[in-house]
This record gives C-alpha cells, structure tokens and sequence, in this order.
C-alpha cells in the first residue's frame, strides 16, 4: 500500500513537469495553430505603473520613446501608484516628447493603477511593462502584430535575464523551461499565464481588474472567456535584472503564488472541460496540479522513510531527498556557495515548491495581497 502511494506521486510529479509538455507535443501534432501574422500599426497605449521609482523611471521612460511605432498612434502612459518622490516630476519633464502622467494621490496597488490607466487610454491594444523591464526598439511592432490573428486576445513576451552590466546573461533553467512550455500550449491552443513585466491585449479584454489579482492573468482568463486565446512570442522580449537578494526573491515567489491561488480558485469554472474543452485542461496540468506539487513531494518523502527500510533502492532515494534538503538548507544560509549546475537545478525546484508551499498556508489562512513593493533588481 505505501509502495503504491509512492509511485502514485512520484509520477504526478513528474507528469506536472514532464508529462504535462509531452501531452502538448503530442497533441500539436494535430492541434497546430498557425502563428503567420502581418505587421499592422492599430492605436496603442503603453502603461507603465510606477511607486516611487524616481532611480529607474528615467531610464524606462527613454527606452520606451526610443521604440519603433508611429508616434502619432503611440501613446505612453506612467501611472504614478501615490509616488512621494521625484517619480512624478521626472515623468511630467518627458510631456513635451508625448509621454503623459496619471499621478495617484493615494496607493492602491499596480491593478488598480492600471485600470485607471486604462480609463485614460486611447489605443485599441494596450501594452502594460514593469520599470524594470527594457524592450527591444522593435519589441511593440513586434507583440502588435499577433493581433493581425482575430483569434489572439492578448499577447506574452518571453523573458530574458540580463546582468547588471545590461547585456544578457546566462538564462536559468527554470525560465528556459517556462519559455519552452509557453510555446507549446502557444502552438496547439492558449497559454495559461503571461509575463506580467510585458504583455499586450486588445483593450476590450482588459476588463475587471481586481486589487487582489494579478492583471496578466486576469487579462488571459478575459480572453478565453470571450473565445480569444493567449499566445507567447519569442520575438518580443522583455530584458530584466535578476534578484540578486535571495530572501526577496523567495518572497517575491510566494506573493506571485498567492495571489495566483487567489484568482484561480475565483475562476474555478475553468475546469469546466465541456465549456473552456482544452484549456480546461491546460488550467488543471499548468496552475492547480503545479501548485499541489509541494504536498506530492511531502507524501514521497513520508512514504520513503517508511520505505527506506525495506530496500537499499529506496534507502538511496532517501539518502538523495535528505542530501537535497541539505543543500537546500546550506544554500539559504550561505553554508554552502558553489554547487555543479545539477544541484543549483535540484535546489532551485525544491525552493520553489517550499515557497508554494507557504503560498497555500498564507491563502488558507485568508491572507490576500492588494499592495507590495516593486523588488529591487
């Protein structure tokens, strides 16, 4: 029995990270969408929401009005989140060159300055960016023209990790492999998430934004339920810098989770397979079982300590889960400092399933995010 409970999770574990992308490769033998688009220059609004980013604002505004679109049908909008520093003086000095302020006097969080921002919005397709987040000159032609294709509501960038020199870096595996993921369940139907540093949607699916929910993910959800999809675009990418402060990052990783948990479960009607069909399923395989992957991991590890004594094959497989754990532990507490490429791998998954894992205690006990500080990159 506790052999069997064993395999159970150790194999949907693997079919969440493995299984899962398999499935979509096999279906897009049959599913394949065609992704041929035609360079098309509709109305657009760039939104940009800022808190107190007086050192990088500068520098996101002139990266945005260097970009190659027709400025007469570009406009760029920094929605100032209640700033109480030099954020809305250094923004109202670029008016002349076309960038406009919506300052807000009291925070309220980036989706509620981003709806606002939308209120004030003239393009049909809006495209929102982070401060910390470079686009190429080229980025919004680029993520403009999927909306050639009717079927596209709302389009992803792809992520690139760049050092603090600003040129890119060796990207880690984890994002490689979200890319590659992206573009499968690009390929045979709608991705599941965007890239919240930079996305593009049609303005009429940027509805209902919530201070409790993500707005990238929101912006999907809205799609699908108007019969649009979501897609990524590896032509378009957005540059930014790592965290290089650890503990922020982990953090950062719990509140994205969180608020995730909090809109998936106010969208449970997705599951629903005979309304969304294949989506239905990418919704379960892509959020909800990657989410539960912290607990499958707790039962393997359970069900190996009884294990351990019954064979030196699962005594070994104990041995390999307490050493990762080790170094997990050394890792957090600066114990350890170099690791081969395999074990920063290992490591990296088990630290993100610990951050999950905080995720769903903080959501259990009702906790919700309306409000946090941009990390520093």
């Amino acid at each position: 029995m506790i052999e069997n409970i064993f395999y159970i999770f150790v194999a949907l574990t693997v079919f969440v990270y493995l299984g899962y992308p398999i499935s979509l490769s096999i279906l897009s033998i049959f599913l394949q969408n065609s992704h041929q688009f035609e360079k098309m220059y509709p109305a657009v609004t760039i939104i940009i929401t800022a808190y107190n980013e007086e050192d990088k604002i500068r520098e996101k505004i002139e990266n945005s009005i260097s970009v190659v679109y027709p400025k007469e049908k570009l406009q760029i909008l920094i929605a100032s989140d209640g700033s109480t520093d030099r954020t809305n003086e250094i923004v109202e000095s670029f008016e002349k060159q076309g960038v406009g302020l919506l300052s807000i006097p009291v925070r309220g969080g980036k989706e509620k300055a981003q709806k606002e921002a939308i209120r004030r919005s003239n393009g049909d397709i809006i495209v929102f960016t982070d401060v910390a987040t470079r686009l190429d000159p080229k980025g919004i032609e680029q993520i403009v023209s999927n909306f050639s294709n009717p079927s596209i509501g709302c389009v992803s960038s792809e992520d690139r990790v760049i050092g603090k020199d600003g040129k890119p870096s060796e990207e880690g595996f984890y994002v490689r492999y979200e890319m590659w993921l992206r573009r499968l369940e690009s390929k045979v139907n709608s991705l599941v998430g965007l890239s919240g540093s930079f996305f593009a949607a049609r303005k009429s699916v940027c509805q209902d934004f919530s201070e409790e929910l993500d707005s990238d993910f929101r912006t999907l959800l809205n799609s699908v339920k108007k019969g649009l999809r979501g897609i990524s675009d590896p032509l378009a990418i957005g540059y930014y810098r790592n965290i290089s402060d650890q503990n922020l990052e982990f953090e950062r990783k719990i509140r994205t989770v969180l608020r995730g948990l909090t809109l998936f479960f106010k969208n449970i009607e997705f599951l629903n397979v005979f309304k969304y069909g294949l989506f239905s399923y990418q919704y379960l395989c892509h959020k909800l079982l990657r989410w539960l992957v912290p607990m499958f991991l707790i039962i393997v590890f359970l069900s190996n300590i009884y294990l351990a004594s019954t064979s030196l094959i699962y005594f070994i497989l104990f041995l390999i889960q307490l050493t990762s754990i080790f170094f997990v532990i050394g890792k957090r507490l600066n114990i350890i400092s170099s690791t081969p490429m395999l074990i920063n791998v290992i490591i990296y998954f088990i630290t993100v399933n610990m951050s999950i894992l905080i995720a769903w205690y903080r959501y259990l006990k009702g906790e919700r995010i309306i409000i946090w500080n941009p990390s520093e990159r």
